[in-house]
């Protein structure tokens, strides 16, 4: 049965969004992306008015209310029922030995979803906040954030119209009392570290700036470092989802990161669309994708920027695994409360007076032991600017001292409060490649050559300088110095590469601040390239030619080469049972230097082997929204021109990947 008070709501929200800029909502698209993505694209304004206003969409949306605005929505909608409730026609309780039908009839008629305009006046009175003061300012504040996010419309008279599942949403939580204002984020009686020059100790801002710079430097190398080792050796998935413990142990061995943040790492990189899923014979594996090539070529801040990002939208929190469960990464995320929490968290973290703040809670508990759990103050305070994704939520202690400790890994929080970064990622987390600009020193493009045959560079390489360094040597030490050392097996490896002596020793004295390089490390190249090449096999299962007559011999009676089963066909030529692969390394591990042939007889060239896979998700024009507000507003589609690969809402596309 249709409820008339409910389509007269509709078309009051329909009013106040055509009353709209298309920019006011295009910013609206934009705020409630994830839960519209999941309905059919909207044609017409009450379309949408009707998409804000179902049961999926305002689930998701009053997640991310705080207690005011909570207050406000959950006073207006039960005043709003209690009053229709009163003027709603009840029908008749069927008659005894009614037919289904009358009985399915009497059941559908939803009297209590029937709805009426309040008037804001007795909002204020249900709430305590009829006089004016703060408590007036604060719920009128409310009521038009809750306009502005599509959640209450105004009446051509100024009564308000809310939606009408809100008492269905709302009816089992307990709200308490209106509070203006947010609990203290700090036991009463804390008193703040007065920062003073030479004081030890005292937290400053300086010191708060030290700790998001260290923390985003040491991420961005960790990131670097799991992104190289996933493109050389991809993750393979079990086959009941996620990635095995001993895939998570060699990539966190391989980023220099314990296991949990490498599961966080490698959620956050997933989200970010750096790396994705793909299915192949032998099973799903994990490995970057064709954007990580573009990302390489980006600063260190605007690299860094959409890992933070897609912390703020994840479905779920990495580094914890509830007792009795396995950990594991890479799989989709359930905990529809997590992005809640964490906005929660670091809202309250934002109240805390600097060096006020409390140290967090250590994650190591032993065996018996209760968990580690968010500090209580910090849990009160949380709980006023995400009251239902925080109050009355299972383990959201435990779930919350792990939230924190991820955000001081990300480098948001330092001791107890939040840092610039922080502060910048509460405000807009999709905004934050300026900020991380400041922190991050620009990538080097040079290196300093010692004469004992190694490499140093006082900072993050860039990209191209990783890969040359890393074709012709061995990286020795990881820290705000990165060490290579050149041995004869590492410039071997660029040799085997295709690179001839001269064309490497020109390239490493273009990265050199001198532009020449130590005497020793030439010798070193130009000794090994003489040696480089005399042998070569053939994939004929297989066969090792030289020029060298003498040099055969010394093969054919080599002890360590005794398990190739080499014989002498010509004094230049030995065969082997072996295959070219296993032959190649045979040789190699007995310290000569061979090269690959092919059947041709031209060199091969050997490289390591890098993987990509396809992105994920197309990439998204942010013109995208205004474009549908222009369509949706029946004006001008001036904005046609801005069309996207995605559309704005109602894809399946947009679900989260990979716990986003």
């Amino acid at each position: 049965m249709t409820n008339l008070k409910d389509v007269e709501g509709l078309d009051t929200l329909t009013r106040s969004l055509a009353q709209r800029t298309p920019e006011q909502l295009a910013a609206l698209l934009t705020r409630h992306a994830e839960p519209l993505a999941r309905r059919p694209a909207s044609t017409e304004l009450r379309g949408l008015a009707g998409a804000l206003w179902s049961y999926e969409t305002l689930h998701h949306l009053v997640l991310h209310l705080d207690h005011p605005r909570l207050q406000v929505l959950a006073t207006a909608a039960r005043i709003s029922q209690e009053r229709a409730g009163r003027d709603a026609p009840v029908p008749a309780a069927p008659a005894p030995g009614a037919g289904y039908q009358s009985l399915m009839a009497h059941r559908l008629s939803f009297p209590q979803l029937a709805t009426e305009p309040v008037p804001p006046e007795d909002i204020h009175a249900a709430l305590g906040a009829a006089a004016p003061g703060p408590a007036r300012t604060t719920a009128d504040a409310a009521l038009d954030a809750l306009y502005e996010d599509g959640l209450a419309a105004p009446t051509e008279d100024g009564r308000v119209v809310v939606p009408p599942r809100t008492p269905q949403l709302l009816a089992a939580h307990d709200l308490g009392p209106f509070a203006a204002h947010a609990p203290r984020p700090t036991p009463d009686g804390t008193a703040p570290s007065v920062a003073r020059p030479g004081r030890p100790g005292a937290v400053t801002a300086t010191s708060l700036h030290d700790e998001a710079a260290a923390a985003t430097a040491a991420l961005a190398a960790t990131v670097d470092r799991l992104l190289v080792s996933l493109a050389t050796q991809p993750a393979a998935l079990r086959k009941s989802g996620g990635l095995a413990i001993r895939e998570i142990k060699r990539l966190a061995k391989a980023a220099g990161a314990t296991e949990a943040h490498t599961r966080l790492l490698l959620a956050l990189t997933l989200a970010a669309d750096l790396i994705a899923l793909t299915r192949t014979p032998a099973g799903i594996t994990a490995l970057p994708t064709d954007a990580y090539d573009d990302w390489l070529a980006r600063p260190p801040g605007a690299r860094l920027a959409p890992v933070l990002a897609a912390w703020s939208a994840l479905w779920d929190v990495p580094t914890h695994t509830p007792f009795g469960e396995t950990a594991t990464a890479l799989v989709r995320g359930q905990d529809r409360y997590a992005p809640a929490l964490r906005h929660a968290l670091l809202a309250a973290l934002a109240g805390v007076p600097l060096g006020a703040g409390e140290p967090l809670p250590p994650l190591g508990a032993s065996p018996g032991e209760d968990p580690a759990t968010a500090p209580r103050a910090v849990l009160e305070a949380a709980a006023w600017h995400r009251p239902l994704a925080v109050a009355g939520e299972p383990m959201t202690g435990e779930r919350a001292a792990h939230t924190l400790h991820e955000a001081a890994f990300l480098g948001l929080v330092a001791h107890g409060t939040l840092t610039p970064l922080g502060q910048a990622f509460l405000a807009a987390p999709q905004s934050l490649g300026e900020q991380l600009g400041d922190l991050l020193p620009p990538l080097l493009a040079e290196a300093h050559f010692q004469a004992d045959l190694t490499a140093v560079v006082p900072g993050r390489p860039a990209a191209a300088l990783t890969d040359l360094l890393a074709a012709s040597a061995d990286r020795e030490s990881e820290g705000h110095a990165v060490t290579w050392r050149f041995t004869p097996a590492s410039v071997r490896r660029a040799l085997d590469s295709g690179r001839t002596a001269d064309a490497l020793l020109e390239d490493l004295r273009a990265v050199s601040p001198t532009g020449t390089l130590p005497q020793p490390l030439g010798y070193l190249i130009r000794d090994t390239a003489r040696t480089h090449g005399r042998m070569r096999v053939l994939p004929a299962a297989s066969c090792i030619r030289s020029d060298d007559p003498t040099l055969v011999t010394e093969l054919a009676a080599h002890r360590a080469l005794h398990d190739l089963g080499l014989r002498a066909i010509a004094p230049t030529v030995l065969v082997s049972p072996r295959p070219p692969a296993a032959t190649l390394e045979a040789l190699r591990a007995a310290g000569y230097a061979p090269t690959l042939e092919s059947d041709t007889g031209a060199t091969t060239v050997e490289r390591l082997p890098t993987h990509r896979a396809k992105s994920a998700t197309p990439p998204r024009n942010p013109g995208a929204p205004l474009a549908l507000a222009h369509r949706l507003l029946g004006l001008a589609p001036q904005a046609d021109k801005d069309t996207d690969t995605r559309p704005a809402h109602g894809t399946a596309g947009a679900e989260e990947a990979g716990g986003r």
